[in-house]
């Protein structure tokens, strides 16, 4: 019997990268997996794989952006197969535009709402369940950005990922003694899908010498898979390899900068 039997896990994020690998290890562990996404395609994928190995899965695409859509997704969720034990808060996004010099309102207001603004909608969505039950996990991918702000992630990812890792230490020392255990994983550079939108997407040797998605999804897994007398409330991954990014951080200083900006460099 899987150490997660019985338990219902919902994964954002899971059709691609560490969501897909996360779903794949709480599935193979015994949890039944709710994997969530925009694109309904993928996640039905994902939730094949997780059947054709003897696992529970159910695909709901799901727009995290969007509040009143993450209230009534749960509530099917508890409504058709039950109140969710698991929360794992892995979809993320960056801005086009890096630098805080250049980067819009919009796009900054957007990048808020992903990483952080919807932590806290799917949080406050299934906390009550698990206070009833006197027992529930909340992990959040956050970045080591956080520890290292800087023009790869841009303004507005890193401050994002360092608020969530604030709300998650809040959820830790608020509610540990109802039973809740809240986990922040912050991994370094990992090669997924978002790294293609890098202003400078890494060459394949380069992401060679990253973190394989599996490996954050391990990371996760064993936090979710703990007897529940336990809690790891942050855990650092990073790849061994510490490559040399410079050329990746100039590049995205310039990104969205006007034409006519006096201190560009001429090309």
């Amino acid at each position: 019997m899987g150490l997660l039997q019985g338990k219902i896990a919902l994964v954002t994020g899971a059709g691609s990268g560490i969501g897909r690998e996360t779903a794949l290890l709480l599935a193979k562990d015994g949890a039944t997996t709710v994997l969530t996404g925009r694109r309904i395609e993928p996640l039905r994928e994902v939730a094949a794989l997780i059947e054709e190995a003897g696992g529970k899965a159910v695909a709901h695409a799901l727009d995290i952006e969007r509040r009143e859509e993450i209230f009534a997704g749960v509530k099917q969720i508890k409504d058709s197969v039950g109140p969710v034990d698991i929360l794992v808060n892995n979809a993320g996004s960056a801005s086009k535009v890096l630098n805080a010099r250049f980067l819009s309102e919009a796009e900054w207001i957007s990048t808020i709402n992903v990483n952080l603004t919807a932590v806290f909608n799917l949080t406050q969505a299934v906390l009550p369940d698990m206070i009833a039950k006197g027992e529930g996990t909340i992990i959040t991918v956050s970045s080591l950005a956080v520890i290292n702000p800087n023009l790869l992630g841009g303004a507005a990812y890193g401050a994002a990922k360092a608020g969530v890792k604030n709300f998650m230490t809040f959820l830790h020392n608020t509610y540990r003694n109802q039973g809740i255990r809240a986990t922040t994983i912050l991994p370094g550079e990992t090669n997924t899908p978002i790294m293609d939108n890098r202003a400078r997407p890494p060459l394949q040797e380069e992401r060679a010498v990253m973190m394989d998605p599996h490996d954050v999804a391990r990371a996760i897994v064993l936090c979710a898979s703990l007897n529940k007398s336990a809690v790891i409330p942050e855990l650092h991954i990073c790849p061994t390899f510490m490559r040399d990014t410079s050329a990746d951080i100039e590049i995205a200083r310039w990104v969205g900068a006007p034409a006519d900006t006096p201190d560009m460099p001429k090309k």
